[in-house]
C-alpha cells in the first residue's frame, strides 16, 4: 500500500511539473523560436524538478538541499499563480487587446509576482517577531510572584536555517531576559549533521536564563542512532530535554515534558502528572497541540505547543485552524492557558506567506503570597 501510495504521489507530482512546464514553454515561444533555448528550458526544468526526488534520497548534501528547498518554494508559488494567469488571460480574450500581447504580460506579471512573493515569503521567514501574552496562575509559586517566559519552537536547524538563524534565535531570546526559555520540539530537520557541523550547538548554549532552559522532542527530532545519543546532542547545548519526565524547578513550579504524539511509547499525561504537587503551577511542553481537554482535565496550568506553523503558507493556515482547537496564538480551557507558536524556523521551502517567524515571551504572574 504505501509503494502505490507513493507512487501515485509520483505520478500527480510529475504531471503538475509537466503543466507547468508546458505553460511556461507556450509563454517562452512569445518570446523566441530559437530551439537552443527550448531545450535548455527542458533541461533546467528537469534537473531541478527532480532535486526535489534527489534531495529526500540525499539529505547530507548542501547544494541540492538547498536547490530542492527553493525549488518547492517556486514550485507552490506557480501552482498557484499559472492557474490565475490562465484565467485572466481567458477573461481578456473577451476585450479588444491583441491575444498574444496579453499572453506576454500576464506571463510578466506572474514571473515578476513569483520573484516578489520569493523574496517576501523569505523575509518573513527569516524575521522573526517577538509575540508576547499574558498569562495569570492563580497559585502560589513559593516567594516567586512572576516568570517571564520565552519559548520557540521547529526551528528545524538544518541546510537553510543553519548557523545564523540559530544566533538570530540567541540573540532574541537574551534581548528578552528571560528567566526561563523551552523548547517544545522540532529542533532538528529529521538530520542531526547540520546541527553538529555549523557548531549550532555551541551557539545555543550561549543562552542565558535563570532558571534554565528546557526541551521536549518533535516528530522531526530524528536521528539514525539511539535517542540517548540525540538527548545527549541536545543537552551539550545547556539545555535539558523532559523525555516523558517532570521535574521541580527551584522548588516553586513543575514542568513537565512529553515525547512527541508521534512516538509509540509515549505514557499517558495523568502518569507524568502522578506525585506533581497541583497547589504549585504546573507547565506542559507538549510539540503537537492536540488534547487540550486532558490536559485542562489533569490539571496543567500553561501548556506550550508549536508544531503547526500555523499553515507557514496560505492557504494551509485555514487547513490547521480546522485541524487543531488553538492552531496558533491563545487559548484558555477554564485554568488551563495554552499557547501555540507559528515557529522559529521552517519546513520544507524556505518562505512564509501569511505567517511570521516569532519567538514568544510569555509574562506570568502567580497569586501573591500570603503573609502568615
Amino acid at each position: 500500500m504505501f509503494i502505490l501510495i507513493g507512487f501515485v504521489a509520483l505520478l500527480l507530482y510529475a504531471a503538475l511539473v509537466f503543466y507547468i512546464g508546458w505553460r511556461g514553454m507556450s509563454w517562452i515561444k512569445l518570446w523566441t523560436s530559437s530551439r537552443r533555448f527550448s531545450y535548455l528550458y527542458i533541461v533546467v526544468l528537469a534537473v531541478v524538478a527532480s532535486s526535489f526526488l534527489l534531495g529526500q534520497l540525499s539529505s547530507n548534501h548542501r547544494i541540492l538541499g538547498m536547490i530542492s528547498a527553493y525549488w518547492l518554494a517556486i514550485f507552490y508559488l506557480l501552482l498557484i499563480l499559472v492557474p490565475l494567469a490562465r484565467v485572466t488571460v481567458w477573461l481578456l480574450r473577451y476585450t479588444q487587446l491583441p491575444h498574444d500581447r496579453t499572453r506576454l504580460w500576464t506571463g510578466v506579471v506572474t514571473l515578476v509576482l513569483v520573484v516578489f512573493l520569493l523574496a517576501y515569503g523569505s523575509y518573513q521567514a527569516y524575521s522573526p517577531v517577538v509575540r508576547s501574552y499574558e498569562v495569570h496562575i492563580p497559585k502560589q509559586a513559593s516567594s516567586l510572584s512572576s516568570l517571564k517566559v520565552v519559548m520557540a519552537a521547529d526551528m528545524h536547524f538544518g541546510v537553510l536555517s543553519g548557523k545564523d538563524h540559530a544566533a538570530r534565535l540567541v540573540r532574541e531570546v537574551n534581548a528578552l531576559e528571560p528567566d526561563i526559555v523551552l523548547f517544545p520540539g522540532d529542533l532538528f530537520d529529521d538530520d542531526i549533521e547540520p546541527y553538529k557541523d555549523q557548531g549550532i550547538d555551541r551557539l545555543l548554549a550561549q543562552i542565558e536564563a535563570p532558571y534554565g532552559v528546557y526541551a521536549t522532542l518533535g516528530n522531526h527530532d530524528k536521528y539514525d542512532g539511539t535517542m540517548e545519543e540525540l538527548i545527549e546532542l541536545l543537552e551539550r547545548s545547556g539545555m535539558r530535554v523532559l523525555y516523558d519526565e517532570a521535574v521541580t524547578v527551584d522548588d516553586t513550579f513543575t514542568l513537565i515534558g512529553r515525547k512527541d504524539r508521534s512516538d509509540p511509547n509515549r505514557v499517558a499525561l495523568s502518569y507524568l502528572m502522578e506525585g506533581v504537587n497541583h497547589s504549585k503551577p504546573v507547565i506542559l511542553l507538549d510539540h503537537q497541540p492536540y488534547e487540550l481537554g486532558i490536559a485542562q482535565y489533569d490539571g496543567v496550568d500553561l501548556m506550550v505547543s508549536g508544531h503547526t506553523h500555523r499553515g507557514q503558507v496560505f492557504p494551509g493556515n485555514l487547513i490547521t485552524d480546522a485541524i487543531y482547537e488553538n492552531d496558533w496564538g491563545y487559548l484558555q480551557k477554564e485554568q488551563l492557558h495554552s499557547i501555540v507558536t507559528s515557529g522559529f524556523g521552517f519546513w520544507g521551502p524556505p518562505i512564509r506567506l501569511g505567517t511570521r517567524s516569532e519567538v514568544v515571551e510569555i509574562d506570568v504572574t502567580f497569586e501573591a503570597e500570603t503573609e502568615g
